[in-house]
């Protein structure tokens, strides 16, 4: 029985293979958590907006000058 040498060639083709893989999956993630991130960053800012804009209201005082 006859053991096939690994030579580092095999070595490589091999791992270039797996990396290309992986480096398809990691670039598809990347654009999905970008999309993911803006959104939540835009409704954060729109909530703290909002929120904001309710407790300048509450605070706010009124004067009123009358002339007598």
């Amino acid at each position: 029985m006859a053991q096939q040498r690994i030579t580092r060639d095999d070595l490589e083709s091999k791992f270039r293979e797996a990396q290309g893989g992986l480096q398809g999956k990691l670039n598809d993630k990347k654009q999905t958590l970008v999309a993911v991130a803006a959104t939540g960053g835009f409704v954060l800012l729109l909530l703290f907006f909002l929120l904001g804009k309710r407790a300048g209201k509450k605070k706010t005082t009124f004067v009123e000058i009358r002339r007598v």
